[in-house]
């Protein structure tokens, strides 16, 4: 089981780190590697997987002989009567009367119009598609935890973006009240600060409750402590080249969805093959070797022993059965054409889902760079305004338009990158390879 997942881990190319984890920040590898560890749903599947392991032989399938041991004894008491031909009457009451037997019996399907044989092909395609369920639980996993986590690197870099905003309230409320202090503001300037700084605060606080719940919700999918503290890197780094018939090609190879579906559509074709073998004769050899003894106190013999082995064949041929064998045909046949229209809907469907989420992808690339020059404008924006209020030049008003401004553009900004990034890693788990860059 262990060898089976670390073979579809490194068929997804994750990569996990093959060292303790470390007492920095939670990087996005660690975060994983604990997940692909004690996550409940991945645990479950892999628990699946490993009774399709188990049922994957030979003896499942009704290809080796049974053989077993039987023992039988009893007794009788009873009263007898018997006349003999030449008129004598034996009688005797109460006479006690005993057999035992015990011996091996084997019996063993040779043939049964290969059924045998397409059961055990369907065996390793229900393996496969335990492994194929198996690899859709840890893409839906690994996109969760990386989800969550640049969301919180999102939710960091706006709380910074907040803080700062707090910093710039504080600066001016003081310059107000100076400014108050030796008659060169109005009263409500200083008013008009403190309204602003204390909505400041109840931004951050807000933030800061959203910011620790999604803290939750990601040990909650680690599986751990949903209070465990950790921290995060602060940044998040787009990879830009992803190529469109790259992906397509990953995804039509390895995407666990349209694996599934070619899957299911073997083992319908695996069930046609079964139910058509119904159509030929089934043949059993049998063979037991078996010791007996019964005791009579009345009787030609008293005491009987035996043993010896005994062997023999059956075979039985279905002939008519009220035409439910073409029933059962049409039917296994249906089944494989709704396998083949639904392994056409999944195709379709994963088409679609790529070439909706690339172009996804490409307006988002050009949002972050917007954004990001958008903040940078902002970013000098406040800074000339700063200056000119220290020297009093500009009135408050400006002074809070420049600062809303530059805010709104790092929290813009912030939420570019991560969509971004959740396009990028949506990419990825449509084709069924999550690199980690």
């Amino acid at each position: 089981m262990k060898n089976i997942l670390l073979n579809i881990l490194l068929f997804l190319q994750i990569s996990i780190p093959k060292s303790g984890f470390s007492q920095g920040p939670l990087s996005l590898e660690e975060a994983i590697s604990i997940a692909l560890k004690q996550n409940y749903d991945i645990r479950l599947v892999s628990n699946e997987i490993a009774i399709a392991e188990n049922n994957v032989n030979i003896a499942n399938a009704g290809m080796l002989p049974v053989v077993s041991g039987d023992v039988s004894s009893s007794a009788t008491i009873q009263n007898t009567t018997q006349t003999l031909l030449s008129g004598e009457t034996r009688a005797l009451e109460g006479a006690q009367n005993t057999a035992m037997a015990y011996g091996a019996n084997l019996n063993w399907t040779i043939f049964d119009g290969f059924q045998m044989f397409a059961r055990y092909d369907q065996l390793k395609e229900l393996q496969k598609l335990g492994e194929a369920n198996l690899k859709q639980a840890i893409l839906s996993t690994v996109f969760d935890v990386v989800s969550e986590y640049f969301n919180l690197v999102q939710q960091q870099q706006q709380l910074n973006a907040l803080e700062t905003a707090l910093d710039l309230s504080r600066y001016r409320l003081q310059m107000a009240e100076s400014r108050y202090q030796i008659g060169r503001a109005a009263k409500l300037e200083v008013l008009a600060a403190n309204v602003d700084l204390n909505t400041d605060t109840t931004n951050l606080m807000r933030q800061r409750v959203f910011f620790g719940n999604t803290k939750i919700r990601l040990n909650e999918i680690l599986a751990r402590d949903v209070n465990t503290p950790f921290d995060l890197a602060d940044s998040i780094i787009i990879e830009s080249s992803l190529k469109y018939d790259q992906l397509l090609n990953l995804a039509l190879q390895h995407n666990p969805d349209l694996q599934a579906a070619l899957i299911n559509r073997r083992i319908a074709q695996l069930n046609l093959k079964q139910v058509k073998g119904q159509r030929y004769p089934t043949i059993n050899v049998n063979s037991a070797y078996t010791r007996s003894r019964t005791t009579a106190e009345l009787g030609f013999a008293t005491q009987t022993r035996n043993n010896g082995f005994s062997y023999g064949f059956n075979a039985s041929m279905n002939i008519f059965n009220g035409l439910l064998q073409r029933r059962n045909e049409k039917n296994a046949e249906i089944a494989i054409e709704n396998a083949s229209v639904d392994l056409e809907k999944t195709n379709q469907s994963l088409l679609a889902q790529l070439a909706a989420a690339f172009q996804t992808y490409l307006v988002n690339l050009d949002l972050v760079a917007l954004e990001e020059n958008n903040q940078s404008i902002a970013k000098q924006n406040m800074d000339i305004t700063l200056d000119k209020y220290k020297l009093g030049s500009i009135t408050p008003l400006e002074f809070r338009e420049a600062q809303r401004n530059y805010i709104d553009a790092s929290v813009r900004f912030s939420n570019a990158l991560y969509e971004a990034k959740m396009a990028e890693i949506g990419l990825k788990q449509i084709a069924g390879s999550l690199t980690l860059n």
